[in-house]
């Protein structure tokens, strides 16, 4: 008797073959480890900040929508974006491109093994592939907003390293969600995974980025026409978490908390910094992610309940800057549009149903950062440890997901494709479609007469009356095309603040040099941040993207990656 030769095929202990993974739930597992980067964190360090999905560093700190908030020379890389002196040296800059990579080769993985396999239905594969292709895409146009000049790595790729980044890559990000979109299902069993419609919109996107309007026009009608979706009653209800996934949501990144992983490694740990320090007791960490003043302004209304569209900077809303906790401040008188107390914390306003926003004392550096707090992602004091971490030293993470893509960005990016068409009559009625929910749907209610507001005090607030001045109503009309262009650029700000889309779209309207440079000027009088002994400006033709990593360039060579101008 003898052994037979099976024992010399033994895999070593550890090691997944291929065979083993060549079948449905091998491929699962694999597509799992690819969605497991689409929100652009690891769960474990700073990597998490400057790769977020949200991209509140290159969307929103490079914007006039935000300030980098915190401290000034705390997590020290985010100040050089705000102040746009980032250096190709920068591990900011490497974490976003390598996060992006590090998805783009998970999502290769699956598309090589499907290819390798014959025990998995047709209908399947078609599936599988088709969410692979939607996330290396997803992952390809992330980088091309932050860099422009990227490598396009495909599975068929034999050395990525020697993919040069000087070829257009917008044809390749194109053909991947067109393949998406043409065999993903309508809808999927599984939340979180993506659908037709979601490649639809993500390509839609990728359109208005080239100017393409007519092709985006034809998706976006096409996402409206389903009947699939629907605007919320409630602007607030895109940020509760009790209402994630619901019928305006497209495409969400879920979030979860208390499930096993380390410091709930699964709950947006891009933005774990991004929430006040201390309010109650709570010592959720660290205060960035701050709103501008400019920002601010942009909620202001005419007697109409019209935006300021050329004036809204000129003269700011009322604010504390400057004024401490327990000194005197009288309330502001102006008239807003509701939406801004839903999205900024000001003092004041109650926060939720947090204490009222006492001011100075809940910013960690007011003078450098402004006396505002983000919102959309805070959870309620009642949700405190149900649905945000028990454990972690980030206690402000928690199960309120990022909404990437909700029917509102469709109806304003049909908007937007109506203006650049001249179809005006269809843009007014989009754009008036958010802003009479806006108008319809639920005030901040809790009247503060506490003008001295202390730690200790207990403010007096009647929670019958609305917390400010609003009034937001439909535009009459759109009297001519740059109105109306104006119009919707101004309700794509106000609807979206905060949420990372802000520079991309100043750059893609090539308005960036404009915008940017005006709001720096006005907001050295606000604050000492921009008046250094090195100017603050934003240059033309290099600060609409980042500097490609040296350490890539240096690891693959200056003949394969080129640097992008005035690095």
């Amino acid at each position: 008797m003898s052994c037979d030769d099976n024992f010399l095929k033994t895999l070593p202990q550890g090691v997944v073959s291929d065979y083993s993974l060549s079948n449905e739930d091998g491929i699962n597992s694999l597509l799992i480890g690819a969605y497991s980067f689409v929100d652009g964190s690891n769960g474990t360090n700073e990597q998490s900040y400057y790769g977020s999905v949200s991209n509140w560093i290159w969307g929103s700190v490079a914007s006039d929508d935000a300030t980098m908030g915190g401290t000034l020379y705390n997590v020290s890389q985010i100040l050089p974006v705000e102040c746009f002196q980032t250096q190709p040296v920068y591990y900011s800059i490497e974490d976003k491109w390598s996060i992006c990579y590090e998805g783009i080769a998970r999502c290769n993985i699956v598309l090589k093994m499907l290819a390798k396999t014959e025990r998995i239905s047709d209908q399947y594969i078609r599936t599988a592939k088709a969410q692979a292709l939607f996330l290396r895409a997803w992952q390809h146009f992330e980088l091309k907003r932050v860099f422009n000049n990227i490598p396009y790595i495909t599975e068929d790729v034999e050395n990525p390293g020697k993919v040069i980044n000087t070829v257009n890559t917008w044809p390749f990000i194109e053909k991947d969600l067109q393949y998406a979109a043409a065999n993903l299902p309508e809808t999927q069993s599984e939340v979180g995974c993506a659908t037709k419609y979601a490649a639809m919109a993500v390509l839609a996107r990728v359109y208005l980025f080239q100017k393409k309007w007519t092709e985006a026009a034809a998706l976006l009608d096409q996402i409206i026409q389903s009947g699939r979706y629907s605007l919320m009653t409630d602007f607030h209800d895109n940020y509760r978490i009790p209402t994630r996934n619901n019928a305006e949501s497209i495409f969400e990144i879920q979030y979860s908390v208390n499930d096993g992983s380390p410091g709930s490694g699964n709950a947006g740990w891009g933005d774990a910094m991004n929430f006040p320090v201390d309010i109650d007791g709570l010592e959720t960490c660290c205060g960035f992610h701050q709103p501008t003043q400019n920002l601010v302004n942009a909620f202001k209304v005419d007697p109409d309940g019209l935006p300021l569209l050329e004036t809204y900077n000129d003269v700011n809303l009322r604010n504390d800057q400057d004024i401490k906790s327990g000194d005197l401040f009288i309330p502001f008188t102006d008239t807003v549009d509701p939406r801004l107390d839903w999205t900024v914390g000001r003092r004041g306003i109650p926060f939720l149903d947090w204490p009222v926003m006492r001011g100075q004392d809940w910013i960690r550096e007011q003078q450098s950062m402004g006396p505002y707090l983000y919102k959309k992602n805070m959870f309620y004091k009642s949700e405190k440890y149900i649905y945000s971490t028990t454990s972690g030293w980030a206690s402000g993470v928690n199960a309120n997901n990022y909404r990437a893509y909700r029917y509102a960005h469709i109806l304003l990016w049909r908007a937007e494709c109506a203006v650049e068409m001249n179809d005006l009559a269809m843009a007014l009625n989009y754009v008036n479609m958010i802003r009479i929910r806006a108008r319809d749907g639920k005030r901040v209610m809790g009247l503060c007469t506490t003008y001295n507001l202390p730690d200790g005090v207990v403010p007096v607030v009647d929670y019958n009356q609305p917390a400010a001045n609003y009034n937001v109503q439909p535009y009459p009309s759109f009297p001519d095309q740059e109105y109306a262009r104006k119009a919707v650029r101004m309700e794509l700000r106000l609807e979206f603040a905060m949420e990372g889309h802000r520079f991309f779209d100043l750059v893609r309207w090539g308005i960036a040099e404009e915008t940017m440079n005006t709001y720096i000027e006005k907001d050295k009088l606000f604050r000492p941040l921009y008046r250094s002994v090195t100017p603050v400006v934003f240059v033309k033709g290099k600060n609409e993207y980042w500097p490609i990593p040296k350490s890539a360039i240096d690891a693959q060579g200056k003949e394969i990656l080129i640097q992008n101008p005035g690095y």
